[in-house]
């Protein structure tokens, strides 16, 4: 999330949205009580939309391999300001799941891109779909300290919620100024291999030379005065062999679109990858500034290993025994995740209507102990802007990117009751502050 905030606020105008009101922001979620929250992904919902207009697009593959403990995401992202001026970047993070603090991460910006479909290619870069639509291949050498070789296949339907997964702003939706765009493949297997590029390290060796024994005829004056005692720096290059890290477990994809600065469309995010042996639970969710009347748009997965088992709208974040940190943010030391839908196996949409369909509620939640990274989203920019837009906008985004060993709880009318511990990685952003 961090290159998408950013991408957005550096091109900040610097003035706050007036107050629009609720019926100037059309949630994907909006019409969806009491029926199907969702359809299936086709390959046409994969294919880039790279509008004329200021937006950021990305690809994003999430894994966790439960056999090395390795876990990270490797992500395409392609921005365009204004219609004129379009790049792409490669970013990529890799941590140990008990230690997320201490992670690679790399920032690569693409040369000689382009889009073609559903298929994304730089130069040293490509990421297709199969052409059965149930896999995608992420090969990169674009970056000179890492390798990208992953392939992921789906194990479970993909899911766009509402007609588009789109929530659009404006006060006509046919014709919006804005949107926030998602779509998912919720739990999918990886299998690949990451090469981390051990930078060539500089070693510098002291040697102290000493000419007593020579005359002056050797040399001239001058110059066996200036060689006397001399230290010399003899340096040499040691260029340590590559990490390898093989890949093979559980994956996440989520394609993503922002077609408005961030910081309009949004003034908090939360956002989590939970993996299990078992189960999957993703949850996207945001609040809009007051500008749009602080609303909440919040979509959330359940699958177990090859079904969604719900795709809910009526989710609950608690950010719990939060503490004002040195930024100014209340940070969450523990967090609860509540997720309350339908069963979607063997679930007719009549029978949501009618009130007939199984109610499922699935919470998640645990400690978050482990924080990999505040991220301060301005860190990039330039002094002169960050403290324009903190000024004037009140604007003072930060990332809390964390990962946790979390708890899972899922129970219905007459299914039995699932319990299962597994690993999360959750992001809570602060942009701009929403209270009273």
């Amino acid at each position: 999330m961090l290159r998408w905030v950013q991408s957005g606020i550096s091109a900040v105008t610097g003035l706050a949205e007036p107050a629009y009101g609720r019926e100037a922001i059309h949630p994907v979620t909006d019409g969806l009580e009491n029926k199907k929250t969702f359809s299936t992904l086709t390959a046409d919902d994969l294919k880039w939309l790279h509008p004329d207009t200021t937006n950021v697009e990305t690809q994003t593959f999430y894994f966790t391999c439960f056999e090395t403990g390795y876990m990270g995401f490797a992500q395409i992202i392609h921005s365009t300001v204004i219609g004129l001026y379009t790049t792409a970047q490669q970013t990529f993070k890799i941590f140990h799941k008990d230690t997320p603090d201490d992670y690679v991460w790399t920032s690569t910006k693409l040369e000689d891109f382009r889009i073609e479909g559903t298929n994304f290619y730089a130069k040293n870069l490509k990421v297709e779909l199969s052409e059965d639509g149930n896999s995608l291949h992420f090969e990169s050498n674009a970056s000179d300290e890492v390798s990208i070789d992953l392939t992921i296949n789906k194990t479970v339907q993909g899911v766009k919620f509402g007609k588009d997964g789109t929530t659009y702003y404006g006060d006509d939706i046919n014709e919006p100024w804005g949107l926030m765009r998602h779509v998912f493949w919720p739990r999918c297997n990886v299998n690949g291999v990451i090469k981390l590029e051990e930078k060539e390290i500089l070693l510098e060796e002291e040697e102290e030379v000493k000419d007593n024994n020579k005359n002056d005829d050797d040399v001239d004056g001058d110059k066996k005065s200036e060689q006397q005692d001399q230290i010399e720096i003899e340096k040499k290059i040691e260029k340590k062999d590559p990490i390898i890290r093989p890949i093979n477990g559980i994956s996440m994809f989520v394609m993503a679109l922002q077609g408005m600065k961030p910081h309009h469309a949004a003034a908090s995010w939360n956002f989590m990858n939970f993996i299990s042996p078992k189960h999957s639970v993703v949850v996207m969710d945001f609040t809009t500034p007051k500008s749009y009347d602080r609303t909440n748009v919040s979509v959330g997965i359940v699958t177990d290993e090859s079904n969604i088992i719900s795709c809910t709208i009526d989710n609950k974040i608690n950010h719990l025994e939060s503490k004002i940190d040195s930024v100014g943010w209340p940070v969450p030391h523990k967090i609860e995740f509540i997720l309350k839908g339908f069963l979607n196996t063997n679930t007719l949409e009549e029978d949501i209507e009618n009130g007939k369909a199984t109610k499922v509620e699935t919470i998640v939640k645990g400690d978050l102990g482990n924080l990999s990274e505040r991220v301060d989203v301005m860190a990039e920019i330039p002094t002169f802007v960050k403290n324009f837009v903190n000024g004037v906008v009140g604007t003072k985004p930060y990332i809390y990117q964390f990962c946790n060993k979390l708890h899972l709880s899922s129970h219905g009318d007459g299914l039995e009751t699932v319990e299962e511990d597994g690993v999360a990685y959750c992001e809570v952003t602060f942009i701009s502050d929403i209270s009273d």
